[in-house]
């Protein structure tokens, strides 16, 4: 793409819109802004630093499949992930190739304009506008949809004694399958879906401990539209006051599924206090005994992947950046910067819907200006 390679300094490109991020939140604000009439690469583009469409599904792990995710909504425009698939579609079906295989057809069917890999550095404010600095060049734009979501930031908490543990440690970020912890002694860290998912993969070939800094929350009964709706007000609620979001899964429990009971009917769901120190071949309990351990899996969830707008002072002294807006995706002090995917908009329901108020917001602050 002309307008995003390596450039002169006299011809730093201009647009309305930069889109950072071709996830389920990119896509989808790409979708509507093309809607709105804005065109690709002149009015508007997407920046994605992933090499193949997808978003983060792309690197989840091989076993996770389109029965055991926690739901796929469909991106807008009546094009869906069942079409997508045609004669493959089965619930047995490799999320990590399904997905980017709809996401692929997606953008090809409504032209969007992803161009990737591009790592976005920095976002800073030059004279009303906002200058996106890139590994390929330099755009100023009047507008920013960030949608880069949660999957580049991994969270593991600091405990004492980690960087001398000898044995595995990975983050759920980089889990793939259960072989190389066959006969180990796994300690499991985590309490929400994606711990349970690899607890009960991992369990059946290895002997697991499964560390929770508090005791599960379990969704009794059905899990219906209005608890979900409840959970997403109360996030929503938290990021208007300019606090931390926190996580969806805690508001609502772990849902009912599929594998949630296999892990029940097989007594793995029995969990341990957290460890408070780690050595080089065990974790250390809070009444002094030791565990030994083979492997540690920090199934502690994501921040957000905000490093690149670091630049703009968003984060208050609590933590959080206050949003307002419709749907809370507006940056409070900065009506052309929202954020797709922080907060109440984090799943893939969430994003679409986020997508839609944010472009509508923003094109009608555009307008006004003329």
């Amino acid at each position: 793409m002309e307008s995003i390679r390596p450039t002169q300094p006299r011809a730093i490109p201009r647009l309305d819109v930069v889109v950072i991020g071709g996830g389920q939140a990119g896509l989808s604000a790409g979708y509507y802004l093309r809607e709105a009439g804005l065109r690709p690469d002149r009015d508007f583009t997407i920046l994605d630093h992933a090499p193949e469409a997808g978003g983060a599904w792309q690197f989840r792990w091989p076993s996770l499949t389109l029965s055991t995710v926690n739901g796929v909504h469909d991106l807008p425009g009546g094009f869906g992930l069942a079409e997508s698939l045609g004669l493959e579609n089965s619930p047995e079906i490799k999320a990590a190739h399904a997905v980017p295989q709809y996401f692929h057809q997606y953008e090809a069917r409504f032209g969007l304009p992803v161009h990737r890999p591009v790592s976005v550095r920095q976002v800073s404010l030059r004279g009303g506008r906002y200058l996106v600095e890139t590994d390929r060049g330099r755009i100023s734009t009047r507008a920013v949809l960030n949608a880069t979501g949660t999957w580049d930031a991994p969270y593991r908490p600091a405990i004492t004694g980690a960087e001398r543990f000898t044995g595995l440690q990975i983050h759920a970020q980089g889990y793939r399958d259960a072989a190389p912890f066959r006969g180990m002694e796994v300690v499991v860290v985590g309490a929400g879906i994606s711990a349970i998912q690899i607890l009960e993969e991992v369990s059946q070939v290895a002997h697991c401990y499964w560390a929770t800094r508090s005791a599960p929350r379990y969704h009794e009964g059905p899990f219906l539209p209005e608890h979900g709706r409840a959970a997403v007000a109360r996030v929503e609620a938290r990021v208007r006051a300019g606090l931390p979001p926190g996580s969806l899964v805690s508001a609502t429990g772990l849902p009912p599924s599929e594998v949630l009971e296999r892990a029940r009917s097989r007594g793995v769901l029995d969990p341990k206090p957290m460890f408070t120190e780690m050595t080089e071949e065990a974790v250390i309990l809070p009444d002094g005994t030791a565990h030994r351990a083979d492997a540690v899996i920090w199934s502690t969830g994501f921040g957000n992947a905000l490093g690149h707008l670091a630049g703009l002072g968003l984060f208050n002294a609590q933590g959080g950046i206050t949003m307002t807006g419709r749907l809370a995706t507006q940056v409070e002090g900065h009506p052309r910067l929202h954020l797709l995917g922080y907060g109440p908009s984090a799943s893939t329901v969430g994003a679409t819907r986020a997508g839609r108020a944010a472009v509508r917001e923003v094109l009608a602050d555009l307008r006004r200006e003329g």
